[in-house]
C-alpha cells in the first residue's frame, strides 16, 4: 500500500496499479475507485499517516500530543473551569513547577492551550481547537458553558431515586 494524490491534491491509498488506471481508496470514506495513472503521483507520506487523516485535525493533535492521563485531565479541567492561573493549577495537583511548565509549553506549542491573564497573573485557557477535540472524544459536553441545569458530579447521590422506590 502506498500514498498517492490526484491532480487536485486529494490523497488516496493505492491498492492496485494497472497499465492505465489504479485502484485507490479514499481514506475519508472508504470508497474505492479507479483513477487514471496520469492523474496520480506518489507522495512522501506513510500510508498509515494517510489513513490517520480520517481523524479530525483537532483530535489528531490531541492524540499525538497528550501522552498521559494527568495531562488529559489538565485539559479537561481547563475546559470545564475556564482559564486558570498557574498558581491555581499548581495547587490543584501534584505537578512540580518544572513538570507543569513543560506540559504547558508542549500543549501551547501544539495549539491546544493559549496563555492568558487570570486575576492579574499568568494563566492558560484551552483553544477552540482543543475544545472541539475534547467534545469529539466525549471528554466534555458541547455547549457545557451554556447548560446551567447540568448536575455537578459531586452533587449526584444515590438518594436521588424516584419516590416509588422508597
Amino acid at each position: 500500500m502506498k500514498s498517492v494524490q490526484d491532480d487536485t491534491g486529494k490523497r488516496y491509498l493505492l491498492l492496485k496499479r494497472s497499465e492505465h488506471a489504479s485502484l485507490v481508496r479514499d481514506p475519508q470514506n472508504g470508497n474505492e475507485c479507479y483513477v487514471q495513472n496520469d492523474r496520480l503521483e506518489d507522495v512522501d507520506e506513510s500510508p498509515l499517516e494517510t489513513a490517520a487523516r480520517t481523524v479530525s485535525g483537532p483530535v489528531r493533535t490531541l492524540l499525538t500530543t497528550v501522552h498521559d492521563e494527568a495531562t488529559l485531565g489538565l485539559l479537561v479541567e481547563l475546559a470545564e473551569r475556564g482559564p486558570l492561573g498557574v498558581k491555581t493549577i499548581l495547587d490543584a495537583d501534584a505537578f512540580c513547577e518544572s513538570d507543569l511548565h513543560g506540559r504547558l509549553t508542549v500543549l501551547t506549542s501544539a495549539g491546544l492551550l493559549a496563555e492568558t491573564e487570570v486575576a492579574g497573573e499568568r494563566g492558560y485557557r484551552v483553544t477552540d481547537e482543543c475544545r472541539r477535540a475534547l467534545e469529539a472524544i466525549g471528554a466534555i459536553d458541547e455547549d457545557e458553558d451554556e447548560d446551567e441545569d447540568a448536575v455537578e458530579p459531586s452533587s449526584a447521590t444515590s438518594s436521588e431515586v424516584p419516590d416509588s422506590a422508597s
